[in-house]
């Protein structure tokens, strides 16, 4: 029994005979006896009755009628609702944010993004990257938005926005004041790092490497959570530390902390849409399409 042969069952019923559910449903009259044949073959039961000119419902045919019209009507509902994603987004949007693009990029997005789709609403979780990464492969977040890419991960990772790095010192300390300052020059510094799972922590270490000076033979005095703790134990006069300039920016104009004036090109790094190897939901496509750098095409991480 399936959704072809039930509806030319009732369709038969409908307009009396064969010929005339031929006629509407556009197949052959022959298709048409050969389908309900099928049904009543698999029910094992007559359904209905030929006559000259005309068709009955048998007992069994009557049984089947009004149940056959509520399948076909379901059917035709799950039809329509389907047919509506394409039109509508819709639905309640999770996305896990590390803590730069989830405290500073995402929410001065989430207003244009909402008004243009009114019937999403959506949740923000931060956390570090690497969390941010599991919570998707876990299906937890329909949509990431983080700082690295992890290798090994079961997602697909889409180069979206950029960030800046950048070495913030106390405002009255000796660097401040210091031209052109070399990485090797701030191996000596006491340090104030993020977290190990952070997209910053990773991109600064990466970037020490780069420049000659090994992540492990830093004297780090603190590992904390957050960007802003970070500004905060640098204006404490705790150390030095390399953060997003979105996190360092305020704290930059008040003079709170002063900018390192590094001897080499601005730290740049990525921005990465992170989304599940399946199909992504429509409001997690619609969100990935809104972000600034419209979502390049997502690429495996071996």
């Amino acid at each position: 029994m399936n959704i072809s042969q039930l509806r030319t069952f009732t369709t038969v019923v409908a307009r009396g005979s064969f010929s005339a559910a031929a006629q509407q449903l556009g197949i052959s009259q022959p298709a048409v006896t050969m389908q309900v044949q099928a049904l009543e073959t698999d029910l094992g039961v007559t359904l209905l009755d030929r006559r000259y000119r005309r068709v009955d419902l048998t007992e069994a045919g009557r049984a089947l009628l009004p149940r056959a019209e509520r399948i076909l009507d379901e059917v035709e509902k799950a039809r329509r609702a389907i047919e509506s994603l394409a039109e509508t987004v819709s639905g309640h949007l999770v996305i896990a944010a590390s803590t730069t693009p989830g405290v500073y990029v995402i929410p001065r997005l989430l207003g244009g993004f909402l008004s243009a789709n009114p019937e999403v609403s959506v949740t923000i979780e931060i956390s570090d990257t690497a969390e941010v990464v599991h919570a998707v492969e876990r299906g937890d977040a329909q949509l990431g938005v983080c700082g690295a890419m992890v290798r090994g991960a079961r997602v697909v990772f889409g180069e979206d926005g950029s960030d800046e790095l950048v070495v913030i010192c106390p405002p009255g300390g000796a660097l401040a004041s210091r031209p052109r300052v070399t990485f090797a020059e701030l191996a000596d510094a006491d340090w104030v790092m993020r977290e190990r799972g952070s997209g910053t922590r990773q991109v600064a270490e990466e970037t020490l490497a780069a420049n000659g000076v090994e992540p492990h033979e830093l004297r780090v005095v603190a590992q904390l959570g957050t960007g802003e703790a970070i500004v905060s134990a640098v204006e404490g006069g705790l150390g030095v530390g390399m953060i997003s300039r979105f996190a360092a920016e305020k704290a930059l104009a008040t003079g709170a902390v002063a900018l390192v004036d590094l001897a080499v090109p601005p730290v740049k790094r990525p921005f990465y849409v992170v989304l599940p190897q399946g199909t992504p939901t429509r409001a997690a496509q619609a969100f990935a399409a809104y972000l600034p750098g419209a979502a390049r095409p997502a690429v495996p991480v071996a």
